[in-house]
């Protein structure tokens, strides 16, 4: 499930995303790309590593408990969806990559990708003037 923060200034509780694990992670692709899907539907997805049926069965049931996905049962059978989207996800996490890894310089990260040839002069160009043109 979510992990809770309690503030005592404010007396509420918040609620914080956990991150997920590889696999964790893996499965969330399948689920978003596929809106809906029973376990085996999953396991047909994964192409290198598969798991064994009962350890992504497991998988999905601690997604479940982290609030990640829910189900419809179906007799004994469950359909997972996601309850995140990607892009909540994606914006979390690759927030705090940034503070953790670049100093919370955005800078910092463009200039490792630029450093590392992940990105050429002209797609730097390409961002300037989708910046240039945000203004």
């Amino acid at each position: 499930m979510y992990n809770y923060l309690f503030s005592f200034k404010f007396g509420i509780k918040i609620r914080y995303m956990q991150k997920l694990t590889n696999k964790e992670e893996e499965v969330m692709k399948i689920l978003w790309r596929l809106k809906k899907a029973f376990v085996k539907e999953i396991l047909a997805e994964i192409k290198e590593d598969k798991p064994h049926y009962n350890t992504l069965s497991t998988i999905v049931r601690n997604l479940e408990e982290k609030e990640y996905v829910s189900y419809e049962a179906y007799g004994n059978t469950h359909q997972y969806y996601p309850l995140i989207t990607k892009e909540a996800y994606r914006k979390k996490f690759i927030n705090s990559t940034i503070t953790d890894y670049y100093d919370d310089s955005y800078k910092t990260l463009v200039s490792h990708f630029a450093k590392e040839e992940k990105i050429s002069v002209k797609e730097l160009r390409e961002i300037i003037d989708l910046i240039e043109k945000e203004k």
